[in-house]
């Protein structure tokens, strides 16, 4: 069965190349939202191996390390596996303290450390 990731808030463009990288190396079912309430709903309604966050949610221009703490402060969602998505230092740090996995930059998509850093969670 493959696993499942959860794609938030990023724009198509950037949502395509995460999904292609994910592709190229995983079996795994891709779900995207665009908002954090959609993204919420999703979480209630489902089970995800991980949820990809990015740090500004397009669909409703949310922070992720905000939704990031929604998720982990939810009795019923905080053992979900979270990575931000965000090439600023500053707000990997701020996800991590707030119980994120290390995440990863848009630059880094195709870097062989990214693909270690999914393999925990998507194979």
């Amino acid at each position: 069965m493959p696993k499942k990731l959860l794609s938030v808030g990023n724009c198509s463009f950037d949502d395509s190349e995460i999904r292609r990288m994910v592709r190229d190396h995983f079996d795994a079912e891709i779900v995207r939202a665009s908002t954090s309430a959609d993204a919420l709903l999703k979480l209630r309604n489902e089970r995800f191996d991980l949820v990809l966050v990015n740090r500004t949610i397009r669909g409703d221009q949310g922070g992720g390390v905000e939704l990031i703490r929604r998720i982990k402060s939810d009795p019923e969602l905080s053992c979900t596996a979270i990575m931000l998505v965000s090439n600023y230092p500053d707000y990997q740090q701020a996800a991590i303290a707030e119980g994120a996995e290390p995440g990863f930059g848009k630059s880094e998509l195709d870097l062989p450390a990214t693909v270690e850093r999914l393999r925990r969670f998507l194979e």
